[in-house]
């Protein structure tokens, strides 16, 4: 709303899309911790159609899908609705990444990477960790900010009302967790996460 005719044009397409599809079809799971961890998969995108001399921000943010809380019911192996939850006492928090600002140019040449962002349930976090509540469904948002003069956007903790577009990819929802629910999630996440080598190997630490 609000974005000028000549910026309709941009358009984010999601990196890694055929791994974040696998979690998908078995239901992603994200672990959530007090100190924050990070997601994997992260969210990478790449961006077309933005001016090239026009400065932006891209930042993330993880919004819920509904306003239910979910249990994951071991013999069915599946997720089902807990209850309802009040999502209104948390203001998602906006991840700006940290290249921002930058031109429209720099950003097309790059695939652009969340890998940094961190998961936490403490609400009272100060590290600028996003916060998450655990049993609830949620969806990352990528959104391109164009500068603008009247506001400094690295202070700003949510978004400016004009200039902003916002992307969403339904592969990447899920449900977050303190311990994984689903035994072939943590199988996928062990087989295709580089940083889980401590868990595929036992011979490394003798």
């Amino acid at each position: 709303a609000g974005a000028e005719p000549r910026e309709a044009g941009v358009q984010v397409e999601l990196q890694g899309s055929e791994l974040w599809r696998r979690f998908h079809e078995i239901g992603t799971e994200m672990i959530i911790t007090k100190a924050g961890r990070r997601m994997f998969p992260s969210v990478r995108v790449k961006v077309k159609g933005l001016e090239p001399l026009k400065q932006y921000y891209i930042a993330i943010d993880v919004v819920p899908v509904d306003s239910k809380r979910y249990r994951y019911v071991y013999h069915s192996s599946q997720w089902m609705v807990a209850g309802n939850t009040d999502h209104s006492c948390i203001t998602p928090r906006l991840y700006i990444h940290p290249d921002s600002p930058c031109s429209g140019e720099t950003w097309m040449r790059q695939i652009i990477s969340f890998d940094r962002v961190k998961l936490t349930n403490n609400e009272m976090d100060d590290k600028g960790h996003i916060i998450l509540q655990s049993m609830h469904k949620y969806k990352p948002r990528v959104h391109v900010i164009a500068q603008d003069s009247r506001f400094d956007l690295a202070q700003i903790q949510s978004l400016p009302a004009e200039g902003v577009q916002t992307f969403s990819f339904q592969e990447t929802e899920f449900t977050t967790v303190t311990a994984y629910q689903n035994q072939q999630i943590t199988k996928l996440k062990i087989d295709r996460n580089p940083f889980a080598k401590g868990f595929r190997d036992p011979g490394r630490n003798r």
